[in-house]
């Protein structure tokens, strides 16, 4: 490994940016005690259960299908469609045999560095948060529906798409889990989980690797579902950890960073004011900001709402501050997750940091041809965006303030991004298996 010269390695041991000499606040080097450890064996018996169909109500998408290394851990469109789709990715298409009722209401979120302990808020609203104050240690839609046993807030948002029609269950009377859900019959015995846990129960290798990682199964305990998600979160936390781009190589004094990319940490830690919301580590502050991000698609509603607006955290909290608000993404392997946004609005990330520091002007002249859509006769796709009402809200909730930031300085801030990528993180640790115990086929 090349060591740094002297002169860059104080430098990198002042934190000063090299150009200026300035100070810069950077986040200091990943270590292992950020993350909680993870149980090899269950993390295998995840690894498969992620990719296999068998959780979904009509056995034919996986946790992969939506969420693959091929896309950044995401799947390369705006907004997917889940239950009812063929195919991987941007060629992803209708089932004319099982036609999806509506996309996905929001863009598949990156799975990097989530086994990371500071990660306890998930899903674009923050639906689900650690809370020690509940009985089961999580707030989550479910209230004190929600069973016992998570291992925490991974293991538990790891399970809810199953529960979702339009992701992975499957719409009203097409099969038992669907059923289920139809029926408010989520949890207990009967319930859409347990239900799922019938099925991997059922199937003799995923008892025995189960036996292998778990004494008290070993001991006569029935697989449960909380031992699945827990499972499936074990996995994602040791298959998508990433900390080992050029700028991790920077903060240990390895390799500083030259050129653009050099000026774009300046910018991105000093007068762009970048760091003020995606701070620390892993650069998020997991706190929730409105920034005017376009909105479009089916919108955040109820089957019973015919409204297409997304109102983002507002709706887990009703407090007038949080609407439009979303989670502050991390931005480790950003450049590798297009498209960018709670909808997905950008395929480009210089266009999406253009209107990110101008959100009124960017919704204003918004680019409709940003968006990868797949074609699906589905609810009006522009129907947000068409309202002057809403736009207008959306636009006020992210204020008026531009920053001014030139082309040169918004390809440096890119360049930055970019150092953000470790490359042996995409592919995972794992792979994607060639077959899975069901016999069921792996979406590859």
């Amino acid at each position: 490994m090349r060591q740094p010269t002297h002169a860059a390695a104080l430098v990198l041991l002042l934190g000063l940016a090299p150009a200026t000499g300035r100070a810069l606040d950077l986040p200091p080097p990943i270590t292992d005690d950020l993350y909680e450890p993870v149980d090899m064996a269950l993390a295998e018996v995840g690894h498969l259960l992620f990719w296999d169909p068998i959780l979904s109500g009509n056995r034919n998408i996986a946790c992969g299908t939506c969420h693959h290394p091929r896309f950044g851990t995401s799947d390369g469109v705006s907004l997917t469609i889940g239950e009812g789709g063929i195919g991987l990715g941007p060629e992803r298409r209708p089932d004319p045999d099982n036609m999806p009722e509506q996309r996905v209401p929001r863009n598949a979120p990156a799975l990097f560095n989530l086994g990371a302990r500071e990660f306890t808020t998930l899903f674009h609203d923050g639906r689900i948060q650690a809370d020690p104050a509940q009985p089961n240690g999580l707030r989550t839609p479910l209230a004190q529906e929600m069973v016992q046993g998570f291992s925490g807030v991974l293991s538990a948002q790891t399970m809810f798409p199953v529960l979702s029609p339009d992701e992975m269950a499957g719409h009203y009377g097409e099969n038992e889990i669907s059923k289920a859900v139809r029926s408010g019959r989520l949890t207990g015995e009967g319930g859409a989980w347990d239900l799922i846990a019938a099925r991997v129960r059922g199937i003799p290798e995923y008892q025995a690797a189960f036996e292998t990682a778990l004494p008290e199964v070993s001991a006569g305990k029935p697989v449960s579902f909380t031992d699945i998600s827990d499972a499936i979160a074990e996995f994602i936390a040791l298959e998508w950890r990433a900390d080992d781009s050029p700028f991790d190589r920077h903060l240990r004094g390895e390799a500083p960073l030259t050129g653009d990319a050099q000026r774009g940490m300046e910018l991105f830690f000093g007068e762009a004011g970048c760091s003020t919301c995606h701070s620390g580590p892993f650069f998020t502050d997991h706190g929730f900001h409105a920034m005017g991000v376009p909105q479009f698609g089916p919108g955040k509603a109820e089957r019973f709402e015919s409204h297409s607006r997304d109102e983002g955290r507002f709706r887990v909290t009703g407090h007038e501050e949080d609407l439009y608000a979303f989670l502050t993404p991390s931005l480790r392997n950003v450049a590798a997750t297009a498209p960018y946004g709670h909808t997905g609005s950008h395929r480009d990330l210089a266009a999406f940091l253009a209107h990110h520091v101008d959100p009124s002007a960017g919704l204003s002249s918004f680019d409709r041809s940003q968006p990868i859509l797949h074609d699906f006769e589905g609810k009006p796709v522009w129907a947000a965006l068409d309202d002057p009402a809403e736009a207008a809200r959306i636009s006020a909730a992210a204020g008026n303030e531009a920053r001014d930031i030139g082309d040169a300085d918004l390809a440096a801030l890119v360049a930055f991004l970019e150092s953000l990528t470790d490359d042996a993180s995409l592919s995972g640790r794992f792979g994607v298996p060639e077959s899975v115990p069901s016999g069921l086929p792996v979406d590859r």
